[in-house]
Protein backbone atom coordinates (compact mmCIF):
# COMPACT_ATOMS: atom_id res chain seq x y z
CA UNK A 1 0.00 0.00 0.00
CA UNK A 2 1.13 3.56 -0.71
CA UNK A 3 1.52 5.48 2.55
CA UNK A 4 -1.72 7.23 3.50
CA UNK A 5 -3.47 6.31 0.26
CA UNK A 6 -6.18 3.68 0.59
CA UNK A 7 -8.50 2.60 -2.25
CA UNK A 8 -11.81 0.94 -1.40
CA UNK A 9 -10.53 -2.22 -3.02
CA UNK A 10 -8.22 -3.42 -5.78
CA UNK A 11 -7.64 -6.65 -7.70
CA UNK A 12 -5.07 -9.10 -6.36
CA UNK A 13 -2.89 -9.88 -9.39
CA UNK A 14 0.28 -11.96 -9.26
CA UNK A 15 2.66 -13.93 -11.47
CA UNK A 16 0.21 -16.80 -11.92
CA UNK A 17 -2.34 -14.37 -13.32
CA UNK A 18 0.29 -12.87 -15.61
CA UNK A 19 1.38 -16.31 -16.81
CA UNK A 20 -2.15 -17.47 -17.65
CA UNK A 21 -3.07 -14.23 -19.39
CA UNK A 22 0.08 -14.21 -21.53
CA UNK A 23 -0.33 -17.92 -22.29
CA UNK A 24 -3.83 -17.26 -23.62
CA UNK A 25 -2.53 -14.30 -25.62
CA UNK A 26 0.35 -16.31 -27.10
CA UNK A 27 -1.99 -19.16 -28.06
CA UNK A 28 -3.86 -16.88 -30.47
CA UNK A 29 -7.19 -17.75 -28.80
CA UNK A 30 -8.09 -14.20 -27.75
CA UNK A 31 -11.81 -14.26 -28.56
CA UNK A 32 -14.66 -16.30 -27.09
CA UNK A 33 -13.16 -19.69 -27.88
CA UNK A 34 -10.15 -21.46 -26.45
CA UNK A 35 -9.08 -24.07 -23.88
CA UNK A 36 -9.28 -21.84 -20.81
CA UNK A 37 -13.02 -21.24 -21.20
CA UNK A 38 -14.26 -24.76 -20.53
CA UNK A 39 -11.58 -25.24 -17.87
CA UNK A 40 -12.72 -22.15 -15.99
CA UNK A 41 -16.43 -22.92 -16.35
CA UNK A 42 -16.03 -26.41 -14.92
CA UNK A 43 -13.65 -25.31 -12.16
CA UNK A 44 -16.06 -22.57 -11.03
CA UNK A 45 -19.04 -24.95 -11.08
CA UNK A 46 -17.06 -27.49 -9.05
CA UNK A 47 -16.10 -24.82 -6.54
CA UNK A 48 -19.72 -23.82 -5.97
CA UNK A 49 -20.95 -27.42 -6.00
CA UNK A 50 -23.01 -27.39 -9.19
CA UNK A 51 -22.76 -29.49 -12.36
CA UNK A 52 -22.79 -26.78 -15.01
CA UNK A 53 -20.96 -23.47 -15.32
CA UNK A 54 -21.20 -20.81 -18.03
CA UNK A 55 -18.81 -17.86 -18.36
CA UNK A 56 -20.24 -14.56 -19.59
CA UNK A 57 -19.05 -11.04 -20.30
CA UNK A 58 -20.41 -9.63 -17.01
CA UNK A 59 -22.63 -10.39 -14.05
CA UNK A 60 -25.60 -8.39 -15.34
CA UNK A 61 -25.61 -10.41 -18.56
CA UNK A 62 -25.54 -13.54 -16.41
CA UNK A 63 -28.68 -12.43 -14.57
CA UNK A 64 -30.42 -11.52 -17.82
CA UNK A 65 -29.72 -14.90 -19.41
CA UNK A 66 -30.77 -16.75 -16.26
CA UNK A 67 -34.14 -14.99 -16.16
CA UNK A 68 -34.76 -15.51 -19.87
CA UNK A 69 -33.96 -19.21 -19.56
CA UNK A 70 -36.63 -19.47 -16.86
CA UNK A 71 -39.15 -17.89 -19.21
CA UNK A 72 -39.54 -14.47 -17.58
CA UNK A 73 -41.68 -12.32 -19.88
CA UNK A 74 -43.71 -9.11 -20.00
CA UNK A 75 -46.49 -9.13 -17.41
CA UNK A 76 -44.52 -11.24 -14.92
CA UNK A 77 -43.42 -10.02 -11.50
CA UNK A 78 -40.12 -10.97 -9.90
CA UNK A 79 -39.39 -10.30 -6.23
CA UNK A 80 -36.03 -8.64 -5.54
CA UNK A 81 -34.59 -6.77 -2.54
CA UNK A 82 -34.93 -3.02 -2.67
CA UNK A 83 -31.49 -2.74 -1.05
CA UNK A 84 -29.22 -3.97 -3.85
CA UNK A 85 -27.23 -2.77 -6.81
CA UNK A 86 -29.39 -1.65 -9.74
CA UNK A 87 -28.33 -4.58 -11.99
CA UNK A 88 -30.66 -6.93 -10.08
CA UNK A 89 -33.73 -4.89 -10.95
CA UNK A 90 -32.48 -3.99 -14.42
CA UNK A 91 -32.17 -7.63 -15.46
CA UNK A 92 -35.85 -8.12 -14.62
CA UNK A 93 -36.78 -5.10 -16.73
CA UNK A 94 -34.65 -6.38 -19.64
CA UNK A 95 -37.15 -9.25 -19.83
CA UNK A 96 -40.10 -6.84 -19.86
CA UNK A 97 -41.13 -7.97 -16.38
CA UNK A 98 -41.68 -5.90 -13.25
CA UNK A 99 -39.34 -6.01 -10.23
CA UNK A 100 -41.24 -6.04 -6.94
CA UNK A 101 -39.20 -4.58 -4.10
CA UNK A 102 -38.98 -6.09 -0.61
CA UNK A 103 -37.40 -4.53 2.47
CA UNK A 104 -34.25 -5.90 4.09
CA UNK A 105 -33.33 -7.35 7.46
CA UNK A 106 -31.86 -4.94 9.99
CA UNK A 107 -28.88 -7.13 10.90
CA UNK A 108 -27.74 -8.82 7.66
CA UNK A 109 -29.06 -6.12 5.25
CA UNK A 110 -30.33 -8.94 3.01
CA UNK A 111 -33.88 -9.41 1.72
CA UNK A 112 -36.28 -10.10 4.59
CA UNK A 113 -38.07 -13.45 4.12
CA UNK A 114 -40.84 -12.26 6.43
CA UNK A 115 -41.71 -9.58 3.85
CA UNK A 116 -41.50 -11.81 0.76
CA UNK A 117 -44.79 -13.68 1.17
CA UNK A 118 -46.84 -10.49 1.42
CA UNK A 119 -45.34 -9.30 -1.90
CA UNK A 120 -46.45 -12.38 -3.86
CA UNK A 121 -49.31 -11.94 -6.33
CA UNK A 122 -50.86 -14.03 -9.08
CA UNK A 123 -48.26 -12.58 -11.47
CA UNK A 124 -45.22 -13.51 -9.36
CA UNK A 125 -42.95 -16.09 -11.04
CA UNK A 126 -39.77 -16.05 -8.97
CA UNK A 127 -37.47 -14.58 -6.32
CA UNK A 128 -33.96 -13.16 -6.77
CA UNK A 129 -32.29 -12.93 -3.34
CA UNK A 130 -28.96 -11.03 -3.26
CA UNK A 131 -26.19 -12.14 -0.91
CA UNK A 132 -25.33 -8.52 -0.17
CA UNK A 133 -21.73 -7.50 0.55
CA UNK A 134 -20.84 -11.17 1.03
CA UNK A 135 -23.35 -12.28 3.71
CA UNK A 136 -25.61 -15.22 2.75
CA UNK A 137 -29.36 -14.72 2.67
CA UNK A 138 -31.69 -16.91 4.72
CA UNK A 139 -32.01 -19.45 1.91
CA UNK A 140 -33.94 -22.04 3.96
CA UNK A 141 -36.76 -19.57 4.58
CA UNK A 142 -36.67 -18.26 1.01
CA UNK A 143 -36.78 -21.75 -0.50
CA UNK A 144 -39.68 -22.72 1.75
CA UNK A 145 -41.68 -19.71 0.53
CA UNK A 146 -40.78 -20.42 -3.09
CA UNK A 147 -41.82 -24.05 -2.88
CA UNK A 148 -45.10 -23.18 -1.17
CA UNK A 149 -46.01 -20.79 -4.01
CA UNK A 150 -44.50 -22.67 -6.97
CA UNK A 151 -41.78 -20.06 -7.60
CA UNK A 152 -38.21 -20.46 -8.85
CA UNK A 153 -35.19 -18.93 -7.08
CA UNK A 154 -32.19 -17.31 -8.78
CA UNK A 155 -29.37 -16.43 -6.38
CA UNK A 156 -27.61 -13.17 -7.16
CA UNK A 157 -24.24 -14.04 -5.64
CA UNK A 158 -22.35 -11.25 -7.42
CA UNK A 159 -20.61 -10.20 -4.19
CA UNK A 160 -20.44 -13.50 -2.32
CA UNK A 161 -17.93 -15.90 -3.88
CA UNK A 162 -17.36 -18.66 -1.33
CA UNK A 163 -19.94 -17.56 1.24
CA UNK A 164 -21.52 -20.50 3.05
CA UNK A 165 -24.61 -21.64 4.92
CA UNK A 166 -23.95 -24.65 7.17
CA UNK A 167 -20.92 -25.51 5.03
CA UNK A 168 -22.82 -25.30 1.71
CA UNK A 169 -21.64 -22.58 -0.66
CA UNK A 170 -24.06 -19.96 -1.92
CA UNK A 171 -24.91 -20.48 -5.54
CA UNK A 172 -26.00 -24.06 -4.86
CA UNK A 173 -29.43 -23.38 -3.35
CA UNK A 174 -31.57 -21.98 -6.18
CA UNK A 175 -32.34 -23.32 -9.63
CA UNK A 176 -29.68 -20.96 -10.99
CA UNK A 177 -27.07 -18.66 -9.46
CA UNK A 178 -25.07 -15.82 -10.97
CA UNK A 179 -21.73 -14.28 -9.97
CA UNK A 180 -19.87 -11.12 -10.96
CA UNK A 181 -16.16 -11.08 -11.79
CA UNK A 182 -15.80 -7.31 -12.06
CA UNK A 183 -12.45 -5.79 -11.07
CA UNK A 184 -13.50 -5.01 -7.50
CA UNK A 185 -14.82 -8.48 -6.63
CA UNK A 186 -13.00 -11.04 -4.48
CA UNK A 187 -11.81 -12.73 -7.68
CA UNK A 188 -11.92 -11.02 -11.06
CA UNK A 189 -11.51 -11.38 -14.79
CA UNK A 190 -11.61 -7.61 -15.28
CA UNK A 191 -15.19 -7.76 -16.47
CA UNK A 192 -17.03 -11.05 -16.37
CA UNK A 193 -19.75 -13.18 -14.91
CA UNK A 194 -20.57 -16.82 -14.27
CA UNK A 195 -23.81 -18.79 -14.17
CA UNK A 196 -24.04 -22.10 -12.32
CA UNK A 197 -26.87 -24.64 -12.25
CA UNK A 198 -27.54 -28.33 -11.69
CA UNK A 199 -30.17 -28.40 -14.44
CA UNK A 200 -28.81 -29.65 -17.78
CA UNK A 201 -31.78 -28.31 -19.79
CA UNK A 202 -31.44 -24.84 -18.28
CA UNK A 203 -27.69 -24.91 -18.91
CA UNK A 204 -28.23 -25.77 -22.58
CA UNK A 205 -30.83 -23.04 -22.94
CA UNK A 206 -28.52 -20.46 -21.37
CA UNK A 207 -25.59 -21.46 -23.61
CA UNK A 208 -27.86 -20.92 -26.60
CA UNK A 209 -28.92 -17.47 -25.39
CA UNK A 210 -25.36 -16.47 -24.50
CA UNK A 211 -24.03 -17.19 -28.00
CA UNK A 212 -26.44 -15.30 -30.30
CA UNK A 213 -28.88 -18.23 -30.26
CA UNK A 214 -26.84 -20.27 -32.75
CA UNK A 215 -27.76 -23.96 -32.95
CA UNK A 216 -24.78 -25.89 -31.48
CA UNK A 217 -25.32 -28.68 -34.03
CA UNK A 218 -25.82 -26.50 -37.09
CA UNK A 219 -23.43 -23.61 -37.54
CA UNK A 220 -24.97 -20.22 -38.45
CA UNK A 221 -28.50 -21.60 -37.94
CA UNK A 222 -30.64 -19.55 -35.55
CA UNK A 223 -34.08 -20.52 -34.25
CA UNK A 224 -34.16 -18.04 -31.37
CA UNK A 225 -32.96 -14.51 -30.73
CA UNK A 226 -29.84 -14.64 -28.55
CA UNK A 227 -27.21 -12.26 -27.23
CA UNK A 228 -23.48 -11.75 -27.61
CA UNK A 229 -22.72 -12.29 -23.92
CA UNK A 230 -19.66 -14.52 -24.19
CA UNK A 231 -16.44 -14.31 -22.18
CA UNK A 232 -13.05 -14.21 -23.92
CA UNK A 233 -10.38 -16.88 -23.55
CA UNK A 234 -7.82 -14.46 -21.95
CA UNK A 235 -10.44 -13.43 -19.37
CA UNK A 236 -11.15 -17.08 -18.59
CA UNK A 237 -7.40 -17.69 -18.26
CA UNK A 238 -7.30 -14.97 -15.62
CA UNK A 239 -10.34 -16.56 -13.98
CA UNK A 240 -8.55 -19.90 -13.70
CA UNK A 241 -5.59 -18.43 -11.83
CA UNK A 242 -7.82 -16.22 -9.67
CA UNK A 243 -9.93 -19.20 -8.67
CA UNK A 244 -6.83 -21.01 -7.45
CA UNK A 245 -6.39 -18.38 -4.72
CA UNK A 246 -10.03 -17.67 -3.90
CA UNK A 247 -9.81 -19.27 -0.44
CA UNK A 248 -6.73 -17.20 0.42
CA UNK A 249 -8.44 -14.00 -0.71
CA UNK A 250 -11.60 -14.79 1.25
CA UNK A 251 -9.56 -15.29 4.41
CA UNK A 252 -7.81 -11.98 3.81
CA UNK A 253 -11.16 -10.19 3.47
CA UNK A 254 -12.43 -11.86 6.63
CA UNK A 255 -9.27 -10.97 8.53
CA UNK A 256 -9.51 -7.32 7.50
CA UNK A 257 -13.16 -7.23 8.62
CA UNK A 258 -12.07 -8.75 11.96
CA UNK A 259 -9.51 -5.98 12.40
CA UNK A 260 -12.19 -3.35 11.76
CA UNK A 261 -14.43 -5.01 14.34
CA UNK A 262 -11.62 -4.90 16.89
CA UNK A 263 -10.96 -1.23 16.16
CA UNK A 264 -14.53 0.05 15.80
CA UNK A 265 -16.73 -2.48 17.58
CA UNK A 266 -16.69 -0.68 20.92
CA UNK A 267 -17.65 2.68 19.39
CA UNK A 268 -21.27 3.21 20.42
CA UNK A 269 -22.19 5.40 17.46
CA UNK A 270 -21.07 2.84 14.88
CA UNK A 271 -22.71 -0.38 13.65
CA UNK A 272 -20.61 -3.17 12.16
CA UNK A 273 -21.93 -5.95 9.88
CA UNK A 274 -22.99 -9.23 11.43
CA UNK A 275 -22.38 -12.89 10.73
CA UNK A 276 -25.32 -15.07 11.66
CA UNK A 277 -24.61 -18.43 13.30
CA UNK A 278 -24.17 -21.16 10.72
CA UNK A 279 -23.12 -18.74 7.97
CA UNK A 280 -19.81 -17.61 6.57
CA UNK A 281 -19.75 -13.96 5.55
CA UNK A 282 -16.93 -13.46 3.02
CA UNK A 283 -16.87 -9.71 3.73
CA UNK A 284 -16.52 -8.55 0.12
CA UNK A 285 -16.39 -5.00 1.48
CA UNK A 286 -15.84 -4.03 5.10
CA UNK A 287 -18.61 -1.66 6.07
CA UNK A 288 -19.76 0.52 8.93
CA UNK A 289 -22.95 2.44 9.66
CA UNK A 290 -23.23 5.72 11.56
CA UNK A 291 -26.24 5.59 13.88
CA UNK A 292 -26.67 9.36 13.83
CA UNK A 293 -26.75 9.38 10.01
CA UNK A 294 -29.97 7.35 10.04
CA UNK A 295 -31.76 10.64 10.69
CA UNK A 296 -29.06 12.99 9.35
CA UNK A 297 -27.57 11.55 6.12
CA UNK A 298 -25.39 14.64 5.64
CA UNK A 299 -23.28 13.45 8.56
CA UNK A 300 -22.37 10.26 6.69
CA UNK A 301 -21.49 12.23 3.56
CA UNK A 302 -19.33 14.68 5.50
CA UNK A 303 -17.45 11.84 7.22
CA UNK A 304 -16.74 10.40 3.77
CA UNK A 305 -15.57 13.78 2.46
CA UNK A 306 -13.18 14.19 5.38
CA UNK A 307 -11.84 10.67 4.96
CA UNK A 308 -11.20 11.43 1.29
CA UNK A 309 -9.04 14.37 2.32
CA UNK A 310 -7.09 11.95 4.52
CA UNK A 311 -6.36 9.77 1.48
CA UNK A 312 -9.00 7.22 2.49
CA UNK A 313 -11.39 6.32 -0.32
CA UNK A 314 -14.88 5.18 0.68
CA UNK A 315 -18.21 4.38 -0.97
CA UNK A 316 -21.75 5.04 0.22
CA UNK A 317 -24.13 2.12 0.45
CA UNK A 318 -26.34 1.44 -2.57
CA UNK A 319 -29.44 3.58 -2.96
CA UNK A 320 -32.59 1.48 -2.44
CA UNK A 321 -34.24 0.67 -5.76
CA UNK A 322 -37.50 2.36 -4.75
CA UNK A 323 -35.61 5.65 -4.30
CA UNK A 324 -34.25 5.75 -7.86
CA UNK A 325 -36.13 7.79 -10.48
CA UNK A 326 -36.38 4.78 -12.82
CA UNK A 327 -38.02 2.60 -10.15
CA UNK A 328 -39.67 5.10 -7.81
CA UNK A 329 -43.08 4.02 -6.56
CA UNK A 330 -45.32 4.40 -3.51
CA UNK A 331 -44.67 2.09 -0.60
CA UNK A 332 -42.72 1.75 2.62
CA UNK A 333 -39.26 0.21 3.01
CA UNK A 334 -38.10 1.77 6.30
CA UNK A 335 -35.24 -0.60 7.12
CA UNK A 336 -33.57 -0.21 3.72
CA UNK A 337 -33.97 3.57 3.87
CA UNK A 338 -32.34 3.73 7.30
CA UNK A 339 -29.44 1.44 6.37
CA UNK A 340 -28.76 2.98 2.96
CA UNK A 341 -28.41 6.55 4.21
CA UNK A 342 -26.10 5.65 7.10
CA UNK A 343 -23.66 3.17 5.53
CA UNK A 344 -20.03 3.55 4.42
CA UNK A 345 -17.92 0.95 2.63
CA UNK A 346 -14.36 1.22 3.92
CA UNK A 347 -11.05 0.29 2.26
CA UNK A 348 -11.10 -3.50 1.91
CA UNK A 349 -8.13 -4.33 -0.30
CA UNK A 350 -6.56 -7.73 0.45
CA UNK A 351 -3.23 -5.87 0.53
CA UNK A 352 -4.16 -3.93 3.68
CA UNK A 353 -2.05 -4.52 6.79
CA UNK A 354 -3.14 -4.32 10.43
CA UNK A 355 -1.54 -0.88 10.81
CA UNK A 356 -3.48 0.42 7.77
CA UNK A 357 -6.79 -0.66 9.29
CA UNK A 358 -5.83 0.89 12.62
CA UNK A 359 -5.15 4.26 10.93
CA UNK A 360 -8.36 4.17 8.88
CA UNK A 361 -10.43 3.25 11.93
CA UNK A 362 -8.82 6.05 13.95
CA UNK A 363 -9.84 8.60 11.32
CA UNK A 364 -13.38 7.20 11.12
CA UNK A 365 -13.77 7.49 14.89
CA UNK A 366 -12.36 10.99 15.08
CA UNK A 367 -14.46 12.39 12.24
CA UNK A 368 -17.66 10.75 13.47
CA UNK A 369 -17.13 12.09 17.00
CA UNK A 370 -16.23 15.59 15.81
CA UNK A 371 -19.29 15.92 13.60
CA UNK A 372 -21.65 14.68 16.26
CA UNK A 373 -20.50 17.59 18.46
CA UNK A 374 -21.11 20.24 15.81
CA UNK A 375 -24.45 22.02 16.49
CA UNK A 376 -26.82 22.97 13.69
CA UNK A 377 -27.00 21.75 10.11
CA UNK A 378 -23.94 20.03 8.67
CA UNK A 379 -22.21 21.34 5.54
CA UNK A 380 -23.24 19.65 2.34
CA UNK A 381 -20.54 17.18 1.30
CA UNK A 382 -18.87 17.63 -2.07
CA UNK A 383 -17.19 14.24 -2.23
CA UNK A 384 -20.04 11.76 -2.52
CA UNK A 385 -18.61 8.88 -4.54
CA UNK A 386 -20.81 6.54 -6.52
CA UNK A 387 -21.34 2.96 -5.32
CA UNK A 388 -19.46 0.05 -6.86
CA UNK A 389 -20.48 -3.33 -8.17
Amino acid sequence: MTARSYPVTEPHLDERDRHNFIDAFDSGWISSQGPYLQKFEQAFADYVGQRHGLALCNGTAALHVALLALGVKPGDEVIVPTFTFVATANAVRYCGAEPVFVDCEADTWNIDPARIAEAITARTVGIVPVHLYGHPCDMAAIQQIAEAHGLWVVEDAAEAHGAEIEGQRVGSFGQIATFSLYGNKIITTGEGGVIVTDDAELAARMRLLRGQGMDPERRYWFETVGFNYRMTNPAAALGCSQLQKVDFLIERHREIAKWYREELGREGGLVLPTERPGTRNVQWLSSVRLRSAESEPALRDEVMARLQRDGIETRPFFYPMHALPIYRRPGSWPVADRIARSGINLPSSPRLERSDVAYIAERVREHARALERIPGPLPRAKATVKGVR
